[in-house]
């Protein structure tokens, strides 16, 4: 006969394994939503110079999407429907998931400055990848109100007439021209932030492309590969 098992002692078993940093789904999203974002910029480039906000101002041909403006035109109506459709899923998956709340609540002010201040030293060290700094954060919550201002502007530069209460919104046409430049500038400035970041660590990119760590299997447990 078997000798018989303690009943406090832990039944003999494979180990469950955590969810990854970052899950497939938000891999693939995240990719398409930055190429997509790439197309929009660069044919946006190619509609303003048809149609100058600032005078001063002129993007070179070389950085554009489109020889032309119809053309630049065709390319961000492309791009639209695809970051439209990706972004409107990715906002889905970390509302339901519960994502967004778990890496971007709660903001300490406190947290904030310190950051910005070790940031300013160059004291860029993100030991833990499963935590996003205060400043990340803000970055995320930012750049995603920016998202949807996009869309709000577009669509009353797209369709004045149809939509002429979000072109009230901002006083007029105009006014929505210039609400959608300043909005393509904040996301720009996102992402010449969060490239260079991922420059100067680079396992946030690495984590990005295959997953990163495992996330924590439940209360008491440690990530994998890490001790409590």
């Amino acid at each position: 006969m078997a000798p018989s098992r303690s009943v406090s002692e832990p039944a003999a078993g494979p180990v469950p394994r955590g969810r990854r940093l970052h899950p497939w789904p938000v891999r693939i999203m995240h990719w398409i939503n930055a190429v997509a974002m790439l197309v929009m910029i660069g044919s946006g480039w190619g509609i303003y110079d048809d149609s100058v906000i600032f005078g001063f101002l002129h993007f070179p041909k070389s950085i554009r999407l489109g020889s032309w403006g119809a053309e630049s035109l065709l390319w961000h109506f492309a791009g639209m429907w695809v970051l439209a459709l990706n972004g409107l899923g990715y906002l889905i998956y970390g509302v339901v998931t519960g994502r967004f709340r778990e890496k971007l609540l709660p903001i300490a002010v406190s947290e904030l400055i310190q950051t910005v201040r070790e940031t300013l030293r160059f004291k860029i060290t993100h030991d833990d990848l499963t935590v996003y700094n205060a400043v990340q954060k803000v970055l995320y919550i930012v750049v995603i109100l920016a998202g949807v201002m996009q869309v709000v502007t577009g669509l009353a530069i797209w369709k004045p007439v149809q939509f002429s209460s979000l072109v009230a919104l901002f006083s007029d046409f105009q006014g929505a021209r210039l609400a959608h430049f300043l909005g393509m500038a904040v996301i720009v400035g996102f992402l010449f932030v969060h490239v260079v970041l991922a420059l100067l660590v680079p396992r946030t990119l690495w984590a990005m492309l295959t997953g990163g760590p495992r996330l924590d299997r439940g209360p008491g447990h440690a990530p994998v590969g890490e001790s409590r």
